[in-house]
């Protein structure tokens, strides 16, 4: 067993939904978490689907929310996003995008195959200054709340064997291989060095 808390990144397309539903178990079990989105700017979905709400990543979670409100309150309320945002402010200030961010992690979690291409070629673009390996592992997660929740509790499950295991580096395809068989649900996995 790891006498150092895991250090997990958690990572979706805009900060919003899949990684912070993560970040908020992660917190709550213990585990050193931090939660970010890949794409150039947040998009929220608005009342037609080519037509989403679009933010920078500065903007705070209760800017998002009030300015929704003042939109739409009904809607965004049917749809489940004032409340995705209600969560979001109680765990951190604002989105944060996964490339401005030069924090050391031992694991970095995907919650889609494009977003963890993007950040293993993030990671292999980078300077390496220490060599040390960090764990890039994607699982895919449908962007819905319910979805969302399944993939954050079969991730903590994840980062729970990985804190257990004796030896991360050796250990980590060997549970991935398990918890695949036990959900159902296919890792990709690399190893990249900072």
């Amino acid at each position: 067993m790891s006498l150092l808390p895991l250090r997990v990144a958690v990572v979706c397309w805009s900060n919003q939904n899949q990684s912070m539903e993560t970040h908020s178990i992660l917190s709550k079990r213990g585990f050193s978490v931090q939660s970010f989105g890949i794409a150039r700017h947040v998009k929220l979905p608005g009342p037609v689907p080519k037509k989403p709400n679009i933010y920078d990543f500065e903007t705070t979670y209760d800017e998002m929310y009030n300015d929704l409100i003042t939109k739409d309150k009904e809607f965004y309320t049917q749809n489940g996003v004032l409340c995705m945002l209600d969560r979001n402010k109680r765990i951190k200030l604002r989105p944060e995008r996964f490339q401005d961010c030069k924090d050391v992690f031992d694991l970095i979690i995907t919650c889609e195959e494009r977003i963890y291409d993007q950040v293993v070629e993030d990671l292999n673009s980078r300077e390496q200054d220490t060599c040390q390996p960090v764990h890039v592992v994607n699982m895919d997660i449908q962007d819905n709340q319910e979805d969302a929740i399944i993939g954050a509790f079969l991730i903590c499950e994840l980062c729970q064997c990985i804190q257990r295991s004796e030896d991360m580096e050796n250990e980590i395809d060997q549970l991935l291989q398990k918890l695949e068989k036990k959900s159902d649900q296919a890792f990709l996995h690399t190893v990249c060095f900072y």
